[in-house]
């Protein structure tokens, strides 16, 4: 498992898509998830610290697993099946450790909102990861087939020129 961390959520203004990007905590890879305007918006908004007039359906279930006693252990991105990754939300119920199926968008807003660590498996990370390499201008692209065959050497500046294509999603309205 690999600890990550929120880098950005950004919108694209080609087409209007939110995509969060994660982080590894100790490393250099990233992770690129597409997820819907209302999970980007309720990310974005915790991220920057702002209240919404009346909660949120992430805020509410916040209200609710803390008014029952639990807690929100973490949150892992624990698979990635036909382009769509699925989480896990792990929760202390009172001492009872309950898993619970998620989107990765709705565990990762829990997430933010309950200041819980987000784990990607590793076969997810080997998968849908991206890599940069120490002080190259080159970036390495986890596949199944990197495994079988020598590392995909992919020029970084495809992924700068998408990311530099993305707009944060800084202004709520959006």
């Amino acid at each position: 498992m690999v600890e990550m961390s929120v880098d950005s959520v950004r919108i694209s203004v080609e087409n209007s898509q939110r995509v969060v990007i994660l982080k590894d905590r100790e490393g250099d890879r990233y992770l690129f998830i597409w997820i819907a305007t209302p999970e980007a918006y309720s990310i974005a908004m915790e991220l920057q610290g702002a209240t919404p007039p009346r909660p949120l359906t992430h805020d509410l279930l916040k209200t609710v697993i803390q008014e029952l006693g639990g807690k929100v252990e973490s949150v892992v991105i624990s698979d990635l099946i036909d382009d769509i990754y699925h989480a896990r939300i792990i929760l202390d119920a009172n001492g009872r450790h309950v898993e619970v199926d998620s989107r990765s968008s709705d565990a990762i807003a829990l997430a933010v909102r309950m200041k819980a660590p987000i784990f990607v498996s590793d076969k997810v990370m080997e998968s849908g990861s991206v890599k940069l390499v120490d002080g190259d201008e080159r970036g390495e692209r986890h596949t199944s087939e990197s495994k079988s065959s020598s590392a995909t050497q992919l020029n970084l500046e495809v992924y700068r020129d998408f990311i530099e294509s993305l707009d944060i999603l800084d202004e709520l309205d959006k």
